[in-house]
């Protein structure tokens, strides 16, 4: 019965973290934060790192504590919890940074209906360079709007 519960758990903070990213993106990063995810939209840098990550090692953090409240304390529901932020987070990574932004120079020819959508939602969000009238959105729950065949 543990198992069960780890796994919905997992499953339920993979799903949570879509909100977190809609939520964060919206009302942080395009909010009182602008000053950090700003280079996000203003490639104004040489540098390979950008402030934004910053928000990727936030994240980080608070799944390694989750890691070590169930390791050191006890806290059975850490480790899912901490799986599911991690998850997500890679999740996040591969389709964000590598799939779109093209951090890293793979899967640039994947042209299915799936990942058109994906890209087209995204270059909707970077049409605004400002903090104001920027679409923000999840990850995984694109808008069907720009799903075309």
């Amino acid at each position: 019965m543990d198992t069960l519960y780890w796994i919905l758990i997992f499953l339920g903070t993979f799903i949570f973290m879509e909100f977190m990213a809609w939520f964060t993106h919206k009302y942080i990063m395009h909010g009182f934060l602008w000053s950090i995810h700003k280079d996000h939209h203003h490639k104004k840098h040489d540098s390979w790192f950008e402030r934004n990550d910053l928000f990727f090692i936030f994240y980080a953090v608070v799944s390694i504590s989750l890691f070590l409240l169930w390791r050191f304390k006890g806290f059975w529901a850490g480790l899912p919890l901490g799986l599911g932020i991690f998850a997500y987070g890679c999740a996040y990574f591969f389709v964000h940074d590598i799939f779109i932004h093209q951090r890293f120079k793979i899967f640039r020819n994947a042209n299915n209906w799936y990942a058109k959508g994906v890209r087209r939602a995204h270059k909707m969000h970077h049409k605004h360079l400002g903090k104001e009238d920027s679409e923000c959105f999840g990850m995984l729950f694109v808008p069907f709007k720009y799903f075309k065949k």
